[in-house]
């Protein structure tokens, strides 16, 4: 357990572990704000562990799978936040977007080295931070309303996807987003 904002502790924490064939870079913070009113602190945040936590994560797992010369897969936890505005959530779709992006640029520049990047992007997905954040009933009827299969996601359908990007059954996919969203974005 560590501060993925702290790179010293971080490369400390990576350095004693490994070898490496896969990665999934899961933690986030999602401090919401209006636009209004975001601040420095919420912002810095919120770059430092939905962004730059998954380069420099990514950048130390890389470098071990390139040395040891064995293909590998890196999964990205992004958010369907990142393909459609949401209102308080300006820092938090704005720094998936960045993630999603990223994470196009890192499949094309570690694919020769047979490192396949690929992200997911849940809608709401019911852990302890999509509950806090999403437990007002008329936030969520209005959310639900635009899902046409009526629901949020289950922990186990994010995962179920992240399996399938980590394994052989997706040699062929990198640079993909993954929509884990019931039909959010197509509504």
């Amino acid at each position: 357990c560590l501060d993925l904002a702290d790179w010293e502790a971080v490369e400390a924490a990576l350095g004693a572990a490994g070898p490496f064939e896969l990665l999934v870079n899961n933690a986030a913070v999602a401090e919401l704000q209006p636009f209004l009113e975001v601040t420095r602190s919420a912002l810095q945040r919120s770059l430092d562990v939905n962004f730059g936590a998954v380069l420099h994560v990514s950048q130390i797992v890389a470098r071990q799978m390139i040395a040891q010369g064995v293909p590998g897969a890196i999964v990205n936890v992004s958010s369907q936040a990142s393909k459609r505005a949401l209102r308080d959530h300006a820092v938090y779709c704005s720094t998936k977007s960045a993630l999603d992006m990223l994470s196009q640029v890192m499949a094309m520049e570690l694919g020769p080295h047979k490192i396949r990047v690929n992200t997911v992007n849940p809608t709401v997905v019911m852990t302890d931070m999509g509950r806090i954040n999403w437990s007002d009933p008329q936030k969520s009827a209005a959310m639900l309303a635009r899902i046409p299969l009526g629901k949020f996601a289950e922990v186990d359908d994010v995962v179920n996807s992240i399996l399938f990007l980590l394994s052989d059954k997706s040699a062929m996919t990198t640079g993909s987003s993954l929509m884990i969203d019931g039909g959010f974005l197509v509504s």
